[in-house]
């Protein structure tokens, strides 16, 4: 096994430790990566990371809803250590559409039954955390959150969160769930995209919200050009003596106590180098500096 890195540096989701760097294992939702699935979970687990954010729509095609949830599930079951305060996130909302496309769908009944798909998927009595993974137009969205109330008063999820949600939909969901009843928000947050940092962050930081930055590193395909793409971010790690993707996951853990980055990783090597990130503490100069990059 790898030393683990992140084992003593935790935050909390609805009142449970996590790793403060967790796994987006979207990366595995195709047949070529399905392959590489089972050591990188496990690579991920050694470096002491407690968070896998999956989702049932995280699938090759349409026809294997869950093919990612079952990829989650296998890995941790074949896992020779202690799994159990491993937090697996997933989601439900999204569909796919013949040919590859992505539909939405926030009715309570399809939620219901996606919610009960998951839970046969990941082979759990009781999801850890349930994010409705984005708003559908058609759908009101209390009634979607309604639903999401009603799966965890039923005990089939433990935790409630959001993702792709704004100040808005985030005081809908409080108002249905209760103050305390919001989880996590999990949104697109990057050195690409930072509408969140002004409002949307301190917002869940005041109301001890989890903030879940998605793609953190600016997607798969853009990951390893992260530092051509802002060399400021490159320049740092240049003097820290460490990778652009760790000086970019530190620069989020900076931003608020609740920020919990999921990077995407599809070799062990990804991801190991990734939880690297929670033992590296900027200085207020360089963040300075990244902030106005």
């Amino acid at each position: 096994m790898t030393e683990s890195i992140t084992r003593s540096i935790t935050r909390s989701i609805g009142g449970q430790t996590v790793s403060a760097i967790g796994l987006g294992s979207m990366a595995f939702a195709t047949r070529e990566a399905a392959n590489r699935a089972e050591r990188t979970i496990h690579a991920a687990l050694d470096a002491g990371i407690t968070l896998i954010d999956t989702a049932d729509a995280y699938t090759p095609d349409a026809a294997d809803m869950g093919f990612n949830e079952r990829q989650v599930a296998s890995a941790l079951a074949s896992y020779p250590g202690d799994t159990s305060g491993v937090l697996v996130a997933t989601k439900g909302g999204h569909t796919r559409t013949p040919g590859g496309g992505w539909g939405l769908d926030g009715r309570p009944e399809y939620l219901r039954a996606a919610c009960d798909a998951s839970l046969k998927a990941l082979g759990v009595e009781a999801i850890g955390l349930y994010q409705h993974h984005r708003p559908d137009p058609k759908v009101p969205y209390a009634d979607t959150v309604g639903a999401l109330a009603e799966l965890r008063d039923a005990g089939k999820i433990r935790l409630v969160g959001l993702s792709n949600a704004n100040v808005e939909l985030i005081e809908i969901a409080r108002s249905i769930l209760g103050p305390d009843g919001l989880a996590s928000v999990q949104n697109e947050l990057s050195p690409n995209y930072r509408d969140d940092l002004p409002e949307i962050v301190p917002h869940c930081a005041a109301n001890g919200i989890a903030y879940l930055p998605w793609s953190p590193l600016g997607g798969i395909s853009a990951a390893g050009g992260l530092g051509a793409a802002h060399p400021m971010f490159a320049e740092v790690a240049a003097e820290r003596g460490v990778s652009p993707q760790q000086v970019c996951l530190a620069w989020l853990l900076a931003q608020a106590p609740v920020v919990i980055p999921i990077p995407g990783a599809s070799r062990p090597e990804s991801i190991i180098n990734s939880a690297g990130a929670a033992v590296l503490e900027l200085t207020p100069e360089e963040l300075t500096r990244l902030n106005g990059s």
